[in-house]
């Protein structure tokens, strides 16, 4: 039950070490309380005196405060504990993210690292604190207590030892079929997480073309999918904590029958058998403790496993071997051979792809869904790793193995299809990359990308919180705001560009457009896109098809060669 990735965090040792303290003290004072409880009773059954049992009682109560104290010591420590491994767990997972890119989210799915980062942290908090305890409890507690009962009655010592085997085999086989419940359960949330947050995302194009309701039931179809699963994990925990209680209960009552029986026969005296039979419960209490909150272990495993995949994918090398000042115009990029494959494809997204970039080039990247672009563009950011056997890459004659390169990202400037607006106000939006910029350089930027009417509109002008829970922009808006980001850098010289107006309506785009060749100026472009007007704008093409540079020139070069190109621009409008 116990993940080895847990074994390996920091300070696990030390708190291994105290639990089996706390444990082995928790079943002295177990023992102990029985003890003197028996001894008072035995005492008070044999004609004496209340104040004579005094001290017995007393003893009791010490030993019975010292077992709490011992229990309130240990969650806290486990509180303190699990809190910071949670904490750095998440950190590490959000980094983990950050580092890896896009990438990672669009395979494990947008909802889904939403609920792992959230839900998923917390589960795995609950699992650290169940498990470890839970675990160490039951591997010292009742062995010690089962060495006390030997010096007190062989043979209940003998029918506690046959029977907890057989519980812990009981538990191991409804163990499994749990954990296939559990998996089959944590999938499924996983597709209602992803698929909520993506029918939220679309709600406004769904609504547009009348397919919210079709999707509403797509939602509802869902969730019952997960609520068949859940109800199904629920039947096998509570079937096995129920048949967890019944042997136990009957194996007490077992020890029970057999103290009796040997009272009567004078086989054994009242103090040995009433002891016996007050630990037979407390030595099968940490199984029935540990079979209690198994389901709630099972589903924090789970988090915790997903969390731990995400942390342990591989992530690219040799992120500081460039060395590059600003981007000028007499810098250089030279790319041969560019191959890509994904994990799960059977075929390269990318396949030699050859191209060369010199200064402040504007280099248009044109395809139809599917090419590649977006792959390209991902590669050029760094958020993907080239194949580097067959890949070169040299930015100013300086060999590279991929472009997650330290000094390269500080001049990238990333404009995606869809800006990620942060639940924050407007203008620490804008500060994206230049966070210590000040209100009038965030007006300035946002004047020149024409959101001077939105920031009129808004209560408390740029200091309104905007995104997730606050005020919610349009698609143009949030280009405008990536925008703004951009135009406040400065600093960044090669803009990177994934078909940042594909769910613009053609106004909207076209009024954007202005305000984007400006910005173009003096920068390194790289700008993916299926809309032909932008590549009048570009100083050279690359024409992609199925992960392939099928054509690569100036406009009028491409137009009079009469190729590809032309039979692309034709089927885009539809003249073919």
């Amino acid at each position: 039950m116990i993940d080895k990735a847990i074994l390996k965090m920091p300070k696990i040792k030390n708190i291994m070490i105290l639990l089996a303290g706390f444990s082995f003290l928790q079943a002295v004072f177990i023992i102990g309380q029985a003890f003197y409880l028996s001894k008072a009773v035995v005492g008070l059954w044999e004609g004496g005196q209340l104040s004579d049992q005094l001290l017995n009682i007393l003893v009791f109560f010490l030993f019975y405060t010292g077992r709490h104290v011992v229990t309130y010591l240990r969650e806290k420590m486990l509180d303190t504990f699990s809190y910071d491994r949670s904490r750095e767990l998440r950190e590490s997972l959000l980094q983990k993210v950050f580092r890896l890119g896009p990438t990672v989210v669009q395979k494990n799915g947008t909802g889904n690292m939403i609920t792992m980062a959230l839900e998923g942290i917390s589960q795995a908090e609950n699992y650290l604190h169940l498990i470890l305890m839970k675990i160490m409890n039951m591997m010292i507690i009742p062995w010690i207590i089962l060495i006390f009962v030997f010096t007190l009655d062989i043979r209940s010592g003998i029918v506690l030892l046959v029977v907890f085997p057989m519980i812990i085999i009981f538990m191991i086989i409804l163990g499994y079929a749990a954990q296939s419940k559990a998996d089959k359960q944590y999938k499924a949330f996983q597709i209602l997480s992803n698929h909520f947050i993506d029918s939220l995302r679309g709600l406004d194009t769904l609504k547009l073309f009348g397919l919210s309701k079709k999707y509403a039931g797509s939602i509802y179809n869902t969730s019952e999918r997960f609520r068949e699963a859940t109800m199904s994990t629920l039947k096998i925990a509570i079937l096995s904590t129920f048949a967890l209680d019944f042997f136990t209960t009957l194996s007490v009552a077992v020890v029970a029958v057999f103290l009796g029986l040997s009272l009567l026969e004078g086989g054994i005296l009242l103090f040995p058998a009433l002891t016996t039979l007050i630990l037979a419960p407390e030595f099968f209490l940490p199984v029935r403790d540990f079979a209690s909150d198994y389901h709630a272990t099972l589903d924090g495993k789970n988090s915790f496993q997903a969390i731990q995949a995400v942390l342990d994918l591989p992530e690219m090398t040799e992120t500081e071997r460039l060395s590059l000042g600003e981007w000028t115009a007499l810098s250089t990029l030279s790319v041969e051979k560019l191959t890509f494959q994904y994990e799960e494809a059977t075929q390269s997204a990318l396949t030699d792809l050859d191209f060369a970039a010199k200064g402040y080039q504007k280099i248009g990247i044109i395809g139809a869904s599917g090419s590649g672009k977006s792959t390209l563009i991902n590669v050029l950011s760094g958020f993907l790793e080239p194949d580097a056997k067959a890949t070169k890459i040299e930015v100013d004659g300086q060999l590279i193995p991929h472009f997650l390169q330290k000094e390269w990202q500080k001049q990238v400037l990333y404009i995606p299809q869809s800006p990620y607006i942060f639940q924050d106000t407007l203008a620490n939006n804008v500060r994206f990359y230049t966070p210590d910029a000040t209100e009038e350089q965030v007006l300035a930027a946002v004047q020149l990308v024409g959101l001077e009417t939105l920031v009129a509109e808004l209560s408390e002008g740029l200091n309104t919180v905007i995104g997730e829970s606050g005020r919610m922009l349009s698609g143009g808006q949030a280009q405008r705001v990536a925008l703004a980001r951009a135009f406040l850098d400065q600093e960044r010289r090669v803009l990177l560009f994934d078909e940042p107006t594909a769910h613009l309506d053609i106004e909207t785009e076209v009024e954007l457009k202005e305000r984007m060749l400006p910005l173009m100026d003096d920068h390194l472009v790289f700008f993916a896109t299926h809309r032909l007007h932008w590549m009048t704008e570009m100083d050279y093409i690359l024409v992609m098809d199925k992960g392939q540079l099928v054509e690569a020139g100036t406009l009028a070069e491409l137009t009079e060669k009469n190729g590809y190109y032309v039979k692309l621009v034709n089927q885009m409008r539809g003249t073919e």
